[in-house]
């Protein structure tokens, strides 16, 4: 589940921070790192469960709109379709999901206040109010399709539940974007077949992956001098001391990657560097940063200093 993008991000953020605290440990540094990126797959299971949570909430409204005083025939009778989703019933009893709720002691039971904005917005949605008109018993392609597009309409982009799930963690700060791209996928993989053994997105696609963010992280950090003198130059109008110090670290990093993953097309690191300095960085820095690389990369073909395959 955990991809390069998302890597990138949380070297740029660790790396941040270690020099904020003034160069501590490199290993401890490297530690914090993967701690950091194991909270996001957290999330990513945590996402998944909120929307079995949120069908059970709306069941317990269900009960207690029964046992109120004078309950109406509707609900003394309500539709259960959403309730009785199938494919719902097939992502609780998960044995992924199940045992990452039992390792981790987690759930959303003292989270009601998420739960109910989330249930609120569902049931005001068009992707639920068509759902719950439509006639007869809906097939299991249906039900799934349902939560694909309220996770798009309602979870997706919620700017009030982003800020709910930041006061849970600080890890999950800017995680959630990239976060809720996994669990779409994952809803549209999910097949009815598998039953409670229905695979769920991996921490990691491969070992690769892993060994690409501890190698990132490490030679960001220890080719510093290497990399900042590359800068310099590129920037001699410059004092680097003026250069954002943000700026400074998304080109660091970079530059370790683009000297020390040949299998990375250098066009590739550069939009995704750009892409980082456009969230965390100035107006200017986008350009700043893609023209400063781009005059290193050029300088160091020149040089023979750069090979790709």
């Amino acid at each position: 589940m955990i991809n390069r993008a998302l890597i990138r991000l949380k070297v740029v953020q660790i790396v941040y921070a270690y020099y904020q605290n003034s160069g501590r440990n490199i290993d401890i540094a490297e530690k914090e790192l993967f701690f950091s990126l194991s909270k996001a797959y957290d999330l990513y299971n945590y996402l998944l469960d909120l929307m079995v949570e949120v069908t059970s909430y709306a069941n317990k409204q269900i009960e207690k709109k029964k046992h109120k005083f004078e309950p109406t025939a509707d609900e003394l009778a309500p539709s259960m379709k959403f309730v009785n989703n199938k494919f719902i019933l097939q992502l609780k009893s998960n044995k992924q999901l199940l045992s990452f709720i039992e390792s981790q002691k987690a759930n959303w039971s003292n989270e009601t206040e998420i739960v109910k904005v989330v249930y609120n917005k569902i049931i005001e949605s068009d992707a639920y109010r068509e759902y719950m008109a439509s006639e007869g018993e809906t097939s299991y392609a249906e039900d799934r399709e349902l939560w694909r597009k309220l996770y798009k309409q309602v979870i997706l982009n919620n700017d009030e539940l982003e800020s709910m799930l930041e006061d849970l963690s600080l890890y999950w700060n800017d995680d959630k974007e990239i976060v809720d791209t996994f669990v779409i996928k994952t809803i549209k993989r999910f097949e009815e077949s598998n039953g409670a053994d229905q695979p769920l997105l991996p921490q990691f696609k491969d070992e690769e992956d892993k060994e690409y963010a501890s190698r990132l992280f490490r030679r960001a950090l220890l080719n510093i001098d290497y990399y900042r003198d590359l800068i310099n130059k590129q920037v001699k109008n410059w004092d680097l001391d003026r250069v954002a110090f943000m700026d400074v670290i998304v080109m660091q990093i970079a530059l370790a990657e683009i000297l020390s993953f040949p299998n990375i097309p250098i066009s590739v690191s550069l939009n995704e560097y750009v892409e980082i300095a456009k969230f965390y960085s100035t107006a200017k820095s986008p350009s700043f940063i893609n023209g400063t690389l781009d005059g290193i990369v050029n300088q160091l073909k020149k040089d023979n200093k750069l090979t790709k395959n």
